[in-house]
């Protein structure tokens, strides 16, 4: 292997950085063994549902969250979808969120009989702005809620978005599917707004294979989902409302309750390796990553590329080919935004989102995982470096 080789884009003929190639997520369930000692005690109690194990989760979740409240779902947009029912969201009324989202969070508001309405996001995170949420709102006819998203686990605006949902009158709800080990100024996402709904699906940093978990101070709202996850019943078949079978398993939760096991840890593990790959990029143009504000501490669910065509050489869809050529796995979270996706296209593009629209045509996720080790994400940067050096070639090449 020749220093050329090296320092030849795989694209135009060089070793690929990865020649078995790179996933972008590699799911390891921590602690497996707790894990399976915990599903082995739930299959000999022969109770599957509706069980300690659950209950044991949420307990736990809530002391880590520094909440009165954790109920556990099937996922988090079932989670979402039974807490803006709970809240009144219905009749088609409009329930502001961001455009730079997941699609579920939109999904969420449809099935609970809102409308969504599209806001920007912030330039610097990709969060949704406040000041634009606030406007929209103001000129909204009859909002029903406010929901935010902590992206890829950075903490959103909190306080402010607080401010906007409280002079419109309407409850702040957060998807916080990324956001389980994030926080705010040192105090852990969970405990704002009316709810905030984590994700433990597969490629959280907390996983339970599939679940999700409703954090909140409110006891009643609590109480209300409790009964609303087991289709509205109460306990005598009765149903008080049209609820959602959206309990969690108890075997869900037996791998859940292992994958809190030294949650701080991989955050900050986590944390230290986008250190290592951000110092490794320094100085590279028209490069940036998304991160939260100094003091602020996310979990950094995905590590995201903010990639400046014009002075990068290449656009954010390109520099996925081409590390997709050397062995990387990538991918465009969140592109297309939500706002533009087909699902949503009969809502029309009143109220353009230009800051949105550009921010989601330039990201591009690589490779992070929580037992990923620094070497592996130096030559990832490294990958980046070597293609944005020879950007005017795999341009000519048309990469």
């Amino acid at each position: 292997m020749t220093t050329t080789d090296l320092d030849t884009p795989a694209a135009l003929g060089g070793t690929p950085a990865f020649p078995d190639g790179l996933p972008l997520t590699r799911v390891k369930v921590p602690h497996a063994d707790e894990a399976l000692t915990r599903i082995a005690a739930v299959l000999e109690s022969g109770q599957l549902t509706n069980g300690r194990t659950v209950a044991e989760l949420e307990e736990r979740a809530a002391e880590l969250l520094r909440v009165p409240h954790v109920v556990a779902v099937s996922n988090c947009t079932a989670g979402l979808m039974l807490v803006l029912q709970a809240a009144g969201v219905g009749g088609g009324r409009p329930v502001l969120m961001p455009g730079f989202t997941f699609s579920a969070t939109a999904h969420a508001a449809h099935w609970a009989g809102g409308t969504p309405l599209f806001a920007e996001a912030r330039e610097q995170d990709i969060t949704l702005d406040p000041e634009d949420a606030e406007a929209r709102l103001k000129a909204a006819d009859r909002p029903a809620a406010l929901m935010a998203t902590h992206v890829y686990g950075t903490p959103c605006q909190v306080e402010r978005l607080q401010q906007v949902a409280d002079a419109a009158g309407v409850p702040l709800v957060y998807d916080a599917a990324h956001g389980f080990g994030s926080a705010r100024g040192g105090v852990p996402i969970g405990g704002f707004g009316l709810a905030e709904v984590f994700s433990m699906s597969p490629t959280k940093v907390a996983v339970a294979g599939e679940g999700g978990l409703v954090a909140t101070r409110d006891a009643s709202l609590a109480a209300t989902l409790r009964t609303a996850r087991d289709y509205g019943n109460p306990g005598d078949y009765d149903t008080l409302f049209p609820g959602l079978n959206a309990r969690m398993s108890e075997l869900h939760a037996a791998v859940g309750l292992a994958s809190l096991t030294g949650l701080p840890e991989r955050v900050a593990h986590r944390g230290a390796l986008v250190e290592v790959f951000a110092a490794a990029v320094a100085g590279l143009p028209g490069l940036r990553l998304a991160l939260p504000e100094p003091g602020d501490t996310s979990t950094f669910k995905d590590l995201t590329l903010i990639v400046d065509a014009a002075a990068f050489g290449l656009g954010a869809a390109e520099l996925g080919r081409a590390l997709k050529a050397e062995g990387v796995d990538t991918r465009r979270y969140f592109f297309p935004p939500v706002h533009r996706q087909r699902a949503y296209a009969h809502l029309g593009r009143a109220g353009a989102l230009p800051l949105t629209d550009r921010l989601a045509d330039s990201v591009l996720t690589v490779p992070l995982w929580s037992h990923m080790d620094a070497a592996a994400v130096r030559r990832v940067a490294g990958a980046v470096v070597k293609v944005q050096a020879h950007a005017d070639r795999l341009r000519a090449a048309g990469i």
